[in-house]
C-alpha cells in the first residue's frame, strides 16, 4: 500500500473519531453550531468513504490484522490446504468432522464398514475364544450384506465379506505366533527368609 493511502487512512480514522465525539456531544444536548459541525463532519466522512475503493479498504484491514499478529500461528501456515485439488464432494464437511473428531458410529455405512474392516484383525486378536471370533465375523458379514442391499445413496460399499473359517484359521495362527514369541515367565524369586533357611543364596 502506498504512503498516500496510509496517510489518507490515518486522516480517515481521525475524522471517524471526531464524528464519534460530535455524536456524543449531540446526545448530551448540543448547540446549533455543534450540530452544524457534526453534520459537516458526517458529510465529509460519507464523501471520504465514497472515494476509498473496496480494494484499498481490504488492503488496509489485512495489513492492520497482520500488524496485530492475527495471522500468526495459523493451522495451515506454510502448508498446502487439504482437499484443494480434489473434486467437489457434497459431504466434505461431515467427512472432515468425522475425521477430525474421531467420531465413530456416524457417517455413511460404506465408510464405517471400511474403517471397521481395517481394524477387524486387531479386534479379533483381542478375543479369547473361537466362538467370540465367529460371532464378530458373522455380524460383520451380515452388516456388509445389509449395506449392499440398501439404496440410500452415498459412496458404494466396496468392503468384502470375510470367510469365517479362514478368519478362524488366521486368528489361531496369530495366537500361536504370539505365544511362541512371548518370553517365558521368570521363575519367582523366593523370599529372603526362605533363602536363608535353606542355606541357598
Amino acid at each position: 500500500m502506498s504512503s498516500g493511502v496510509s496517510g489518507s487512512n490515518s486522516a480517515f480514522r481521525r475524522r471517524v473519531e471526531r464524528a464519534a465525539e460530535l455524536r456524543a456531544v449531540r446526545a448530551s444536548g448540543s448547540t446549533a453550531q455543534e450540530n452544524d459541525e457534526l453534520n459537516a463532519a458526517e458529510e465529509n466522512l460519507r464523501q471520504k468513504r465514497a472515494k476509498i475503493d473496496d480494494a484499498a479498504k481490504a488492503e488496509y484491514l489485512i495489513r492492520d490484522a497482520m500488524a496485530q499478529g492475527k495471522f500468526d500461528n495459523l493451522k495451515y501456515a506454510g502448508k498446502p490446504i487439504p482437499g484443494l485439488g480434489e473434486a467437489y464432494d457434497p459431504d466434505w464437511w461431515v467427512k472432515g468432522l468425522i475425521r477430525r473428531e474421531n467420531i465413530s458410529g456416524l457417517g455413511p455405512k460404506a465408510i464405517l464398514l471400511r474403517t471397521e474392516d481395517a481394524g477387524l484383525d486387531a479386534r479379533l486378536d483381542a478375543q479369547f475364544s473361537e466362538k467370540q471370533v465367529r460371532e464378530i465375523v458373522e455380524d460383520f458379514n451380515a452388516r456388509v450384506i445389509d449395506a449392499r442391499r440398501q439404496l440410500q445413496g452415498g459412496p458404494p460399499v466396496i468392503t468384502k465379506t470375510r470367510d469365517v473359517d479362514v478368519e478362524l484359521d488366521r486368528w489361531r495362527g496369530r495366537r500361536a505366533a504370539a505365544a511362541a514369541v512371548a518370553p517365558p515367565e521368570p521363575e519367582p524369586k523366593r523370599p529372603w527368609w526362605r533363602r536363608l533357611w535353606s542355606g541357598a543364596g
